[in-house]
Formats: structure tokens, sequence, C-alpha cells
């Protein structure tokens, strides 16, 4: 684990390196963010992107959704993968938004992972994007891979304990955009491959470079 100074220095240095932290999924509201995180499981952000504005175009909005059959959504989704499961969670997700929220996509951990399809990441993705609330941890496979390696969880898989983790060591105010940093930084050179420690602006704290960086 990395000492509280070590711990801080990552924060500001990713801060520095990308001032721009901003969730790479385009949205304009929560019902269009809670539809794209669905789509981008096993399937890149920028496919989604690509995607969806016909998608929206045809369903704006949770109540239009609820009122589609699944194999109504399928050919707007189809190059995303795995659109027969995507598409039944969404016109689900759209339903349950309808008969229990009023087509509102809600603000509450225990209302969103009642949704069809939504899990732990995609619940705090929508509740620290969208509703700005503090202490969100998205743990997706870059937070996993960066978090281990960075040494501020301990050799953890486990999305639930690394996000318990990281909640205890990351100021709240702090945590989401901390979190699309590490998305940022695993893309450019964090890589799973091959992490380019040379040009790395927090190697100086960085356990896996302390350990074996140095011959990266």
């Amino acid at each position: 684990m990395r000492t509280r100074e070590q711990i801080d220095a990552i924060i500001d240095g990713l801060e520095r390196a990308y001032p721009m932290a901003a969730c790479t999924l385009d949205y304009n509201e929560a019902w269009q963010l809670l539809v794209s995180v669905r789509l981008a499981a096993q399937c890149t952000d920028e496919r989604v992107n690509m995607v969806v504005p016909a998608l929206f175009e045809r369903y704006p909005n949770a109540e239009a959704m609820a009122l589609a059959a699944p194999e109504d959504v399928e050919p707007y989704i189809r190059s995303c993968g795995f659109y027969h499961g995507k598409a039944r969670d969404i016109v689900g997700a759209a339903r349950l938004l309808v008969t229990e929220y009023g087509g509102v996509v809600p603000d509450t951990m225990e209302a969103l992972l009642k949704l069809p399809g939504v899990g732990r990441k995609s619940a705090n993705l929508i509740l620290g994007d969208v509703y700005r609330i503090p202490g969100c941890v998205v743990v997706d496979t870059h937070c996993i891979r960066l978090s281990n390696r960075m040494g501020l969880v301990d050799d953890l898989k486990d999305p639930p304990k690394i996000e318990t983790a990281l909640r205890a060591i990351l100021p709240p105010e702090k945590s989401n955009d901390f979190c699309h940093r590490l998305v940022l930084h695993g893309r450019a050179v964090c890589t799973a491959r091959a992490p380019q420690c040379g040009v790395c602006p927090i190697a100086g704290v960085c356990l896996h470079y302390e350990s074996a960086g140095r011959q990266s």
C-alpha cells in the first residue's frame, strides 16, 4: 500500500496530466447514460457513441423505450455485441423506470441496482456523473489494473473489495473524477500489455515502477 503522501501525489499527478476528467460516453441526460453504459459492456465507448444517436432518435426517453419489444431495439445496437441480452435489459429497465420511478432514473444505489443490467459499476457512474454524489468509485478494468499496479490496493481483483478500499483512501469529492482519470491513463500510458513507465507522470510514486517499471 502507498502512504498518504504517495496517494495524494498520485491523485495530484493524474489531475495535472488529465485536467479534463470526464466520462467518454456521450450523453445529455441520465437516461442516455443508463443505456450507453449497458451497451458499453464488452464494447468500446467509441462504438457506443456511434450507435446511440439513431437509437435515441427512435427512443428518446424511458417511456418510448418501455413500449418497444427487445427485438425492435436489437437492430440499432447489433454492432455493440451481445445485443440480445443488452436489448432485453434496456427495455426491461425502461419499463421498470416507468412503472416504479415515473420514467426518471433514480439517484440511489439501492434503486439503481433493481434495474435490469445495472451493477455497482454502472450505478456508481450514474450517481457520480449525473447526480454528482461524492464518494462514487467506478471499478472497471482500468481501475482494477491501475489501482493494483500503483499500490492503491493490496493485490485485489474483486470489484466490490476494490471499491471499498478506494473509498477509504480517496477524497469523496475527487473519487469520481479520479476513476475517469484512471481510464484515460490506462488507455494512454498504463496499458494492459505494456505500461509506458518512462513517460508516466506518477512513476515516482507507483509501486509497479518501484518493483519492475525501471526495466520497461
